[in-house]
């Protein structure tokens, strides 16, 4: 596998796209239209070390939404943090027709604002690609209208209030990025709650297979296999169910046991190993927190 392009500054960013220099050597507003350079002839893989927010318009190729198609027609959203990396996969000169926004960001120019460790909070920089955020029209003209205040300003003459007014700009884009994936966990239900059965699927199939001891689920294995990003999965069943992923395994573990508790004869040291945990001490600990029970006294109360 080929190592991805690393990218250290902006100024680069834009000699590798064959754009002209930037204004200023910490932010950038591009326009995808002016990207001279074809993706097809980009490297395939490419870290950098600067935030990017992207609103993609005209999409051509068929992108998908974890394992759902797309429902929205209007722009999409992506943002990454520094040291992600981006892999772009083109099939045919189709897949390149889109415009839109780039902005960047890199972190110097955040220092000492209360951007610089807020930025660090929203969770969708960590988000996959394929779980971008999907805009309405109304969403869409208002993001675009944020971007174009931004550019206005990154052309306007530098002055001591430069920066403080882009970064406000910037703080409220992101805050109102924040809210459009609120909404858009609302209104993505019915696919959501495909992915709620497929993790209660996976956990089930996960504890049948007994023989094989593997201990207890991680949140960023059950993410792994859903194609979900860790972070988008936590925010998911925090919408759907109130809990995080963790709470959601471990209240599925506890239901394991005491369906074992009440219908079988096993130990509450075979119950422990063959959910799992490497010492039954952690089992009994996790179930006493859960039921305020001892796996003992849980199963007492059946006789």
């Amino acid at each position: 596998m080929t190592a991805p392009f690393h990218i250290t500054t902006i100024a680069e960013y834009h000699r590798l796209m064959e754009l002209p220099k930037p204004l200023h050597p910490l932010i950038s507003v591009i326009k995808f239209a002016d990207i001279k350079r074809r993706p097809g002839k980009c490297p395939a893989s490419i870290v950098h070390n600067f935030y990017s927010v992207a609103l993609k318009r005209d999409v051509t190729t068929k992108m998908r939404y974890g394992q759902q198609k797309l429902d929205f027609d209007e722009g999409v959203m992506h943002f990454m943090a520094p040291k992600q990396v981006l892999s772009v996969e083109i099939t045919s000169e189709e897949e390149l027709k889109h415009s839109g926004w780039l902005l960047l960001i890199h972190p110097d120019f955040l220092w000492n604002t209360s951007l610089s460790k807020k930025i660090k909070l929203y969770q969708y920089f960590s988000y996959q690609v394929n779980e971008a955020l999907h805009l309405s029209e109304k969403e869409e003209t208002l993001v675009i209208e944020i971007i174009q205040k931004i550019e206005q300003e990154y052309h306007s003459n530098i002055d001591n209030f430069s920066q403080n007014v882009i970064v406000a700009q910037i703080e409220l884009l992101l805050t109102y990025s924040e809210r459009f994936y609120q909404r858009q966990f609302i209104t993505r239900k019915k696919a959501h709650h495909s992915t709620l059965q497929q993790l209660e699927d996976l956990l089930t199939d996960y504890f049948a297979e007994q023989l094989n001891f593997k201990g207890l689920p991680t949140v960023e294995f059950v993410a792994e296999k859903l194609n979900i990003s860790a972070n988008y999965l936590s925010r998911l069943l925090q919408s759907l169910t109130g809990q995080s992923t963790k709470q959601f395994i471990q209240d599925r573990v506890i239901e394991l046991a005491k369906e074992k508790l009440a219908g079988s004869d096993l130990t509450v040291n075979e119950i422990a190993y063959s959910l799992g945990f490497e010492h039954p001490q952690s089992f009994s600990k996790l179930f006493r927190l859960k039921t305020n029970l001892s796996p003992v006294a849980f199963r007492h109360s059946f006789k």
